[in-house]
C-alpha cells in the first residue's frame, strides 16, 4: 500500500457508511409509508360511513314522505319536528350515524308532500372538553 493514498480501510469505512445510510433511509421510509397506511386507512372509513350514513338518510326521507305523515321514528331512527311558521312548513330533522364520533344531521321542510333540504351535513358528536388545568394569571 501507498503512503499517502487511499487503502482498503478507507474503501471499507465508506462502505460500511454507505450502508449504514441506505439502512436507516429505509427505515424511515418503512415508517413513513405506515403512517399514510393508517391515515388512508381511517379516510376509507370515514368515506365509507358517509356514503352508507347518506343511504340511510335518503332511505328515511323516503319514507317520511311515502308514510303521508311523520313518523316518531323510522329503522330505530329518531325523528324530529317542529313548525316554523317563516318557511310556512313543517321542520323535520334526525341525524344518521357515521362513525363514533360523526353524524350526518338532516334538516328538511316538509311542504305537501314535497320537500326543501335545509341543511344534510356531517358533524362531530364527540363532547369537547377544554383543558383548564394551567394555573393562568387572571391579571390580579
Amino acid at each position: 500500500m501507498k503512503k499517502g493514498g487511499v487503502g482498503v480501510g478507507s474503501a471499507s469505512i465508506v462502505l460500511v457508511f454507505a450502508v449504514l445510510c441506505l439502512t436507516v433511509f429505509t427505515l424511515i421510509t418503512f415508517i413513513v409509508a405506515g403512517n399514510d397506511r393508517t391515515l388512508v386507512d381511517s379516510e376509507a372509513r370515514l368515506v365509507i360511513g358517509f356514503y352508507e350514513a347518506d343511504a340511510r338518510a335518503e332511505h328515511i326521507v323516503a319514507e317520511i314522505l311515502a308514510a303521508g305523515e311523520i313518523p316518531e321514528s323510522v329503522n330505530g331512527v329518531e325523528i324530529g319536528t317542529f313548525w316554523d311558521f317563516e318557511l310556512d312548513a313543517d321542520i323535520v330533522y334526525f341525524s344518521s350515524k357515521v362513525s363514533d364520533q360523526r353524524s350526518l344531521f338532516v334538516r328538511l321542510a316538509l311542504q305537501e308532500g314535497s320537500f326543501d333540504i335545509l341543511s344534510w351535513r356531517m358533524n362531530d358528536t364527540d363532547e369537547w372538553e377544554f383543558d383548564d388545568r394551567l394555573n393562568v394569571w387572571q391579571g390580579e
